[in-house]
């Protein structure tokens, strides 16, 4: 089976060794996405609520360069640097999966990157 890299500019180029997002067979596995706008490469600055909405959309852009859309996610796992803004950042997340959600998990993690609140990464199945 192979690997396939998925790479686009709808997303924030990768600042390590790793890719957007990796295709293997009908399961694509996005990388943890944290609110960095793809135009500018800068930091999102706001809340919990304008973060989750970036890194939402930093995950779509990703999905729809494969030719796939946020209903095709199976699974996400959100990671909060504090676990109060878990509500907020669920009326966002809610508004991006209206019907038929992925499985979850959200832990708090307080280590994220400098500035950064939120991180989700997601598993996606393709109709092949």
């Amino acid at each position: 089976m192979e690997k396939d890299i998925i790479k686009t500019n709808k997303a924030p180029t990768p600042v390590g060794p790793y890719s957007q997002a990796v295709k293997v067979g009908n399961l694509i596995f996005v990388s943890g996405q944290i609110a960095i706008d793809p135009k500018t490469s800068s930091p999102v600055t706001g809340d919990i609520k304008e973060q989750t909405k970036r890194v939402l959309e930093n995950v779509k852009g990703i999905l729809e360069s494969a030719g796939l859309t946020l209903d095709n996610v199976v699974k996400t796992s959100v990671f909060l640097r504090r676990m109060a803004d878990f509500s907020k950042m669920n009326d966002i997340y809610a508004s991006y999966f209206k019907s038929n959600p992925p499985a979850r998990t959200t832990v708090q993690a307080g280590d994220l990157p400098p500035g950064f609140d939120i991180e989700i990464e997601a598993i996606a199945m393709t109709g092949d």
